[in-house]
């Protein structure tokens, strides 16, 4: 019978633990959280220093006495759940479930499951962490507190069933004010001159930087015209030859940040999905015979390495690439405000396990998340890159025209790392050579609006402003297309009418909390929490009052709309109103309840397999949205993509003569 038991979240972790720490430890999983607050209430007494009225999850019961019943005559219980806020609250949620006479129990932390990390852990086991405790409870009775009481004010102007939290507000906030920008955008023309030149036999192209010591841009295409009339008359020598060398640095190994924008932009994945498959590379893989954690814990923002880990990585490199491809001193990475020290940056498990190696153990999508944080990580401990750049000044009596190139003189960490711009070769030139105009050209250049939020550009910005942290990237985006307030296209997302009109309401009223200034200063009050600088009651104590305060004034403002359309009824005549649901809109009689008659709003496009129902818009469970037959499940006909309206030609009208 073993001797010890050790706790943990989730049926893979356990797994791997159970196959490293052998038959004298029993390892189990909790399944996540155990206790939470209950949904349907606000579970807090505010007015008893804000204490919260935890209880066991609903289905979780189970669970418990399946843990109490293991937990007995073992001689320690060890809580070995992840090292950050949440794995400490929920050790701590354990221990107060499990408590009774002689149990003893222990809190290991560690940053990787490897045999070596694990029989460190377990050799130095320590006590729960509570200011990380405490700061994971601030957070969610925090958050609970602004959903409990910014909801239902939703729920009176737009919809029951709505929902406001802290950090969502502010990323849908983000979404909407950049679709509004987009919508206002206006575009600017303007033009340029190119032209291609010859020397000996080589044709290159370069861009017109003066014409008559002024900028060789104009903002109108006859004025271009008229330059380049001038220009064909000209002779060209070369004017200046400037050649520099260049350093570029490798970039860092990732964080929770990096890593979701770097899979998005290079391998196509989702935040949710880059979370998911890097979950599994942490928590355990079976590598021929022995499971093993190939990374390590995934949910950090710090670029600090254990020493072990960086020798490693400098053996690797001198070993495979030599010696020149080291640095004279490793490279210091801006480590942001509030990050977790303690933490280590995302990196292999061990350097020796190279991604070509592990092909035949992992899927597809995890040999190609495993490929981007293993090169990126050797990549972080080689030498610079180092180019040559070429500026070559071209000029006539009137004209100045420009052309750069680059060579790579040593690739550095571009030797694992790839991603750098290709060399762009220019013949050899010298001062005074004289070259030969082959053609002009006009160019516009229109300018563009801003692009939409994406994955990677939604996560860098609430990471750029402080606002969430490495945990709640994922939650805050999936809970946006959730609740319908975000939808994606394209891998873009989009704000919908729902979400519009639930930003505006929360900006409106709440312009003080909905403020990503105000967010962030949250965050990092919380952070003073986990540093044992703050009480975490204080942080509520100065935020309640306030807020509930704003909340009374609100209450008394809001009005429902009622928005009447030139529909009648079918069923009792009277007049259609525009109402909304968490999907979206639709049309009501002004006569509910007593008439409940209800149709969608169509996108004014017959179907085009029925020919007699109309395409209304529809989200699937993954929330994507596309375009449905109205007489479903008559006709199921579905497209991602809306007709367009004129491939849709009318029936040619019969002759009344």
């Amino acid at each position: 019978m073993s001797k010890y038991l050790v706790i943990v979240e989730s049926p893979a972790k356990a797994k791997t633990i159970n196959a490293i720490l052998g038959k004298n430890y029993e390892v189990v999983s909790s399944m996540g959280h155990v206790v939470d607050l209950p949904s349907k209430k606000l579970s807090i007494d505010v007015e008893k220093d804000f204490f919260p009225h935890y209880q066991v999850i609903p289905g979780k019961e189970k669970i418990i006495r399946e843990l109490k019943k293991k937990s007995k005559n073992k001689e320690i219980i060890y809580l070995a759940t992840d090292s950050d806020r949440e794995g400490e609250a929920i050790s701590w949620h354990l221990k107060e479930e499990l408590a009774g006479k002689g149990k003893v129990f222990q809190r290991v932390v560690f940053h990787e499951i490897t045999e070596d990390a694990l029989r460190q852990a377990f050799a130095l086991p320590g006590d729960l962490d509570m200011n990380k405790v405490d700061a994971q409870i601030a957070r969610r009775v925090l958050d609970r507190v602004v959903g409990y009481y910014l909801s239902p004010l939703l729920w009176k102007k737009i919809v029951r069933g709505l929902s406001a939290g802290r950090v969502q507000s502010i990323a849908l906030k983000f979404i909407v004010e950049r679709e509004k920008e987009i919508v206002n955008f206006t575009p600017q023309t303007t033009y340029a001159v190119e032209a291609k030149f010859k020397l000996g036999e080589i044709v290159f192209v370069a861009k017109l930087e003066k014409y008559k010591n002024k900028k060789g841009v104009f903002v109108s295409r006859l004025q271009a015209s008229e330059c380049v009339d001038q220009i064909k008359k000209e002779i060209f020598s070369v004017k200046d030859v400037v050649r520099r060398e260049t350093k570029r640095r490798p970039p860092s190994p990732h964080t929770t940040s990096l890593l979701q924008q770097d899979a998005f932009k290079i391998l196509g994945f989702s935040s949710r999905k880059t979370m998911f498959v890097a979950q599994k590379l942490y928590e355990g893989i079976q590598v021929k015979e022995a499971m093993m954690g190939l990374i390590t814990y995934m949910r950090t923002d710090s670029f600090r390495i254990a020493p072990k880990a960086k020798g490693e990585a400098k053996e690797f490199i001198q070993r495979y690439f030599g010696k020149d491809y080291l640095p004279e001193k490793e490279y210091l990475f801006k480590e942001k405000k509030g990050a977790q020290l303690a933490h280590e940056a995302i990196r292999p498990t061990s350097v020796y396990r190279q991604p070509q190696n592990l092909q035949d153990s992992l899927t597809s999508d995890e040999a190609k998340l495993y490929e981007l944080i293993w090169k990126r990580f050797v990549a972080s401990f080689m030498k610079e890159a180092i180019y040559e750049n070429i500026k070559v000044i071209l000029a006539s009596e009137n004209a100045n025209f420009g052309v750069e190139g680059r060579k790579l003189i040593f690739q550095g960490y571009l030797k694992v790392f790839k991603g750098a711009q290709e060399d762009k070769i220019l013949p050899d030139f010298k001062k005074g050579d004289q070259i030969e105009l082959v053609n002009l050209e006009v160019t516009e250049h229109i300018t563009k609006p801003p692009p939409h939020f994406n994955d990677a550009s939604l996560v860098k910005l609430l990471e750029e402003k402080g606002i969430g942290r490495p945990s709640t990237y994922v939650p805050t985006i999936y809970t946006l297309l959730r609740r319908n307030y975000v939808k994606r296209e394209k891998n873009a997302f989009f704000p919908t009418e729902l979400g519009i009109k639930v930003s505006e309401f929360l900006v409106e009223h709440f312009s003080e909390i909905i403020n990503e200034n105000f967010t962030a200063l949250m965050e990092e009050e919380l952070d003073e929490v986990e540093d044992g600088k703050r009480q975490w009651r204080k942080i509520l104590e100065s935020f309640h009052s306030p807020f509930k305060e704003k909340i009374e004034q609100a209450a008394k403002l809001i009005k429902k709309e009622v928005e009447f359309t030139d529909k009648i009824c079918p069923k009792c005549q009277g007049r259609l109103v525009v109402k909304w649901s968490r999907r979206g809109k639709f049309l009501s009689c002004e006569n509910f309840p007593r008439c409940r008659y209800a149709e969608s709003i169509t996108a004014g496009v017959s179907c085009p397999e029925c020919k007699e129902g109309e395409l209304i818009e529809r989200r699937n469970r993954r929330g994507q949205n596309f375009y449905g037959c109205s007489k479903f499940p008559e006709c199921r006909y579905t497209s991602r993509e809306l007709p367009d309206i004129s491939d849709h030609k009318p029936e040619k009208e019969e002759s009344t003569s």
